[in-house]
């Protein structure tokens, strides 16, 4: 099997997810830069948000009147039982009754305005969420082949996944809380400076050690935080792979291995995890010894302050209820703190793949692609995956409409490599590559692509029915042209004897049918989209000689009339080409007819032969 030159020269398409990425300890590239992109997202809902401040406002204010009314209570009662015990009166539960009844209005309605405030919250944070993954799935679209050839799949994966979740998340729950607690921190100062200024001094003292505190936990677990949803990634992309190569593992007896190389990674992120959750997990225990040393100090001056007589009991209790409520806010900042740590490390990561290099998708006056003939030209091509390493070394030749081309040459010989230039997944570095005397780079890309059909080795058909994979060729297709597509490429017998026919629905990975079968359902593909220019990839070399009649029977049908791009290795099959290209560490060097390269006595006879003798043998 080849992967050509790509093999030698460049990223491998898959690589161990420890081959590159973040080592613990790396701290943000950028922080603010990253949480101010996510705020103009944020921005496109200002006026929800400004509703959601609103009724965050209303919550807390309602919230935090509630405990200086219910006190009203408390002192109502306290003077009561004094007077009654003085014999100068009694309680007045009438009066009792109706603060608690007010006090208890009070509360229903701020629990109202909070979930109202919490459920237009996670609305626009779904907005966002699926604004991002929108634009993922656009930018994948315009990205170059060679940043998924480099990277794991499981990590692109986790960009869109695991990133977008926990972003979505971090943002729902730390905006609301965020505000929230700012209101109740402001709310309950008011309401402790109009009951107590002296007790509210002390009270305050607090203020800067919780803070003091929360800045340096922040500081020591930040780092740790983006190096555990790195890391993350890089798990996902092993497992993708393990699971997707789970036979050859299995028959190469890898298991221990790659076990081995999982630990590895996941002792990384354990490692992370744990001390990220471990210093964000600190925080509470240490405000609360923070708030509760407060919270003494108040109730001791409180005190005081009633035996004096300068405020009354029912002010006491308000007042400690306020320190409570005070430090409360306080310490859900400080637990927010922590899904902001991971927020930022999650939207950084996103905000990364969004600005990574795009292709060129369009040009200011392009060539129409619609009415080309399909004559080809390779113009003196030098191409390298890596500029200082040129494996493409002055390429030329000429293939005029209609003709089959054969590309042969021994594997690493950069077969593979002309086809991805040729539809520009790759961009020459010198020379050029012509389609109807346009330079390629002078079409729009997409619609470049749309003049090849291709059919690789590697067959890739998605879950769903026969009928539907067929159709992707070309979606508008009627289901009579889909039938007829399947005839012309010799699959409709054997679709017809499967359980459902067309209907038939294949797995995730097609594996309910065989490779020869696949293969036909590929080329019914290409034949259904009617594409100008073909490439056949090694489209026959994975399976059986009778197969591979059948295939080559249907290929025949499909590169009839169109200009026709053959990479093979079995040189049987390529006898009827119009021209051969021999290929060998990037160039050219034999070109011509089947029987004219045999009678030459070069290199493509002794490829020819040497495949023959093995025939034989």
């Amino acid at each position: 099997m080849s992967r050509e030159q790509e093999v030698k020269t460049h990223q491998p398409r898959r690589r161990g997810p420890m081959g590159h990425g973040m080592q613990p300890g790396e701290k943000p590239k950028d922080f603010k830069k990253s949480i101010k992109k996510l705020m103009s997202y944020i921005g496109k809902y200002k006026v929800a948000i400004f509703v959601v401040m609103f009724f965050a406002a209303c919550s807390t204010i309602f919230n935090v009147a509630g405990p200086k009314i219910l006190g009203k209570a408390t002192t109502a009662l306290s003077e009561g039982l004094m007077a009654k015990i003085q014999g100068t009166g009694s309680i007045d539960f009438g009066k009792i009754g109706s603060i608690l009844l007010f006090v208890l209005g009070l509360y229903l309605c701020s629990a109202v305005f909070n979930f109202i405030q919490g459920w237009i919250m996670t609305g626009i944070t779904q907005k966002v969420c699926y604004q991002l993954r929108k634009e993922i799935s656009e930018k994948i679209n315009r990205m170059p082949m060679k940043y998924f050839e480099s990277r794991t799949y499981g990590e692109v994966l986790s960009r869109i996944t695991n990133d977008v979740d926990t972003l979505g998340q971090g943002l729902n729950q730390s905006i609301t809380t965020i505000i929230t607690s700012v209101a109740t921190l402001i709310g309950v100062l008011v309401m402790m400076l109009s009951i107590s200024p002296l007790m509210t001094l002390i009270a305050l003292v607090i203020l800067p050690i919780s803070m003091g505190l929360i800045g340096f936990v922040t500081k020591k677990s930040q780092k740790y935080f983006r190096a555990q949803q790195e890391y993350l990634g890089h798990i996902n992309g092993q497992v993708e792979e393990v699971y997707g190569g789970h036979l050859v593992i299995k028959a190469f007896n890898r298991e221990k291995d790659t076990i081995e190389e999982f630990e590895k990674t996941n002792d990384i992120l354990y490692d992370s995890a744990w001390k990220s959750q471990f210093l964000s997990g600190m925080m509470q225990p240490i405000m609360m010894f923070v708030g509760n040393l407060g919270y003494a100090c108040v109730a001791l001056t409180g005190g005081l302050l009633a035996i004096r007589g300068t405020i009354t009991i029912g002010d006491i209790q308000a007042f400690i209820q306020y320190v409570k409520n005070f430090t409360q806010p306080i310490q859900q900042i400080a637990q927010v703190i922590n899904q902001v740590q991971s927020m930022s490390a999650a939207s950084e990561r996103v905000f990364e793949f969004l600005e990574e290099e795009e292709e060129e998708q369009i040009v200011e006056h392009p060539a129409d692609v619609s009415k080309i003939t399909g004559a080809v030209t390779f113009d003196h091509v030098h191409f390298g995956y890596n500029p200082e390493q040129i494996i493409i070394n002055d390429f030329s030749a000429s293939v005029k409409p209609g003709q089959k081309i054969a590309i042969v040459g021994p594997t690493g010989a950069g077969k593979t490599t002309m086809v991805k230039l040729l539809m520009r997944f790759y961009d020459v570095n010198s020379g050029a590559i012509c389609l109807d005397g346009h330079n390629i780079k002078d079409f729009n890309r997409r619609e470049l692509r749309d003049a090849f059909g291709m059919v690789l080795q590697d067959t890739w058909l998605f879950k769903g029915t026969i009928m539907e994979n067929i159709r992707y060729g070309r979606l508008d297709a009627t289901d009579e042209e889909v039938i007829a597509a399947a005839k012309a490429a010799r699959a409709d017998h054997f679709i017809k004897t499967l359980s459902g026919g067309y209907q038939m629905e294949l797995n995730e990975d097609a594996s309910n049918v065989s490779q020869g079968q696949k293969q036909l359902l590929t080329i019914a593909r290409a034949i259904l989209a009617d594409n100008k220019i073909l490439i056949l990839d090694e489209a026959t070399s994975s399976v059986d000689t009778r197969t591979e009649i059948e295939i080559q029977r249907a290929m025949d049908n499909l590169m009839r009339g169109r200009t026709s791009f053959v990479i093979a290795h079995r040189l049987s099959t390529i006898r009827d080409a119009d021209l051969i290209l021999v290929m060998k560490d990037g160039d050219i060097i034999e070109q011509g007819r089947h029987e004219e390269l045999l009678a030459a006595g070069g290199f493509y006879a002794n490829l020819y032969n040497s495949q023959f003798e093995d025939v034989v043998a």
